[in-house]
């Protein structure tokens, strides 16, 4: 399959100097809700939790390598796989010349995810068969004249949950992402994947609409039309 180059651009589009702190989770001791107990609540920072499940770009030239390297640690069941991995490794099977002109292209992350035995397939997917889209996959999005690659997880009423590796993660009206979506998605399909995969099932916006959406498990039936193998079904 011949799929069109486009360069990369994540942090251009915002202008944001990506930090590269890493904030944890802490666990909060509360006493004296209950007279003579104590409760243990674990939370999250708003940071850790807007990028739960995603792997950050650290370069503003690889909001395409933050996106194969989420697919493969959280869809993969590759929890080690770092964006500095997917970098390396598609610098060895990418024109260098190319990139340094236009940067990484959706063939290149095709090439490279071959590498690792899997298979990258590329698809035009009309804009009344969005929410079909069944399993989590990668998107380029024009975001004010900047191309930016980002995880699409699910598409659901009027709602688009996205894993953008430099914002974080964040949810699109139907419109906004169709007026900056090309109507091409980038699948990553073989052996391991994650049925069950944290993408599928992201944070809901604390709305009432949030009860349209239940999450359920990619059926082997949805797999199959992404070009998934009998075989790896099992």
């Amino acid at each position: 399959m011949t799929l069109p180059r486009w360069p990369l651009a994540a942090a251009l589009a915002i202008g944001l100097a990506l930090p590269l702190g890493n904030t944890q989770a802490a666990t909060i001791r509360l006493g004296g809700i209950v007279p003579g107990t104590v409760i243990n609540k674990d939370v999250q920072s708003i940071r850790e939790r807007r990028y739960e499940n995603l792997v950050e770009q650290r370069t503003d030239f690889s909001c395409g390598a933050a996106s194969l390297a989420t697919l493969l640690k959280y869809a993969y069941q590759r929890p080690d796989t770092t964006e500095h991995d997917v970098l390396a490794g598609m610098l060895e099977v990418a024109d260098l010349e190319l990139v340094q002109q236009q940067g990484f292209s959706l063939l290149d992350l095709k090439n490279y995810v071959e590498t690792l035995g899997l298979r990258g397939r590329g698809y035009e997917v009309d804009a009344e068969t969005l929410d079909d889209v069944s399993i989590p996959v990668i998107v380029l999005l024009d975001l004010n004249g900047y191309k930016h690659f980002v995880v699409m997880k699910k598409a659901s009423a009027d709602r688009v949950y996205i894993g953008d590796p430099a914002l974080g993660n964040r949810v699109m009206s139907r419109d906004e992402f169709m007026a900056a979506w090309n109507n091409i998605i980038f699948a990553v399909v073989g052996d391991g994947f994650d049925r069950y995969t944290a993408l599928l099932d992201p944070r809901q916006p604390l709305t009432a609409h949030r009860m349209k959406d239940v999450f359920s498990p990619v059926s082997r039936e949805q797999m199959i039309d992404f070009g998934f193998r009998h075989a790896e079904l099992f």
